[in-house]
């Protein structure tokens, strides 16, 4: 197959601004020159409290959904987004969404909750793959970093690519704030976990993280690619990283 190019997309987005995080979106889908373009966890919604603002929380039906999958709309580009799921049957789900030719392709619940969530999301059961833009993809979000047999069932399913779209919340007082410390966890975290991930099961595992202040919690950014034999062979200097893959 021809080479692939990703973006990933290192973002901040304002909690429960799905508005201007939607049109923020449509900015970066319209600019770029990717063939998958991926946005991290909860980037419509932001990371929001489910109690605090749950009108913000949508559904795979929601407008606000099928305006993002629209902006895939009559383009040779996937885009995959985050989102708060509102779960009829109890807590919401952590949810990304995956887009192309202005449609809903399918939606990824994130099965590894963190135990900070537990109170407040639902988790996932479905470790579904995808057929997008010429390869096979599956999707991984946040603390889905550290459980490699996710990625293990993704190698099993097919996948020869996968991305984890994430957003953790940095520790410590936002007025005291030490950024580099913080960008440098979430960097060593992604290399120890995702190089083993990569090289044991022969994926490329690709990672995008919101980034900065929101009203109440910061986010370290960072986009990295590591290759199927574990090198970390691109990392982001600014709020986009695209890079080009012989994806086989």
């Amino acid at each position: 197959m021809p080479l692939l190019k990703i973006a990933l997309v290192q973002q901040n987005c304002p909690k429960g601004a799905v508005a201007a995080n939607l049109a923020a979106t449509a900015d970066y889908v319209r600019d770029s020159t990717a063939d998958i373009i991926c946005f991290p966890e909860m980037s419509l919604t932001g990371y929001l409290q489910p109690e605090e603002q749950p009108e913000a929380m949508l559904t795979l039906e929601s407008p606000e959904v099928r305006d993002f999958c629209l902006q895939t709309a009559h383009r040779p580009i996937t885009a995959v987004a985050g989102l708060v799921e509102r779960n009829p049957a109890g807590r919401p789900y952590i949810t990304q969404i995956v887009a192309s030719g202005g449609k809903l392709v399918g939606a990824y619940r994130k099965v590894n909750v963190a135990p900070d969530e537990r109170d407040q999301f639902a988790a996932g059961t479905d470790t579904p793959v995808f057929t997008v833009s010429g390869v096979r993809l599956g999707i991984a979000v946040c603390y889905d970093i550290g459980h490699g047999d996710l990625f293990d069932a993704y190698a099993r399913a097919g996948a020869q690519l996968v991305l984890l779209a994430a957003a953790p919340g940095l520790y410590g007082e936002q007025e005291t704030r030490d950024w580099d410390s913080g960008f440098q966890w979430w960097r060593s975290e992604c290399q120890r976990h995702l190089a083993s991930s990569a090289s044991r099961n022969g994926l490329w595992i690709g990672v995008c993280t919101q980034a900065g202040r929101t009203v109440d919690e910061d986010f370290p950014g960072g986009g990295y690619l590591f290759d199927p034999a574990g090198t970390l062979v691109a990392e982001s200097a600014d709020d986009v990283l695209l890079i080009t893959a012989d994806i086989r």
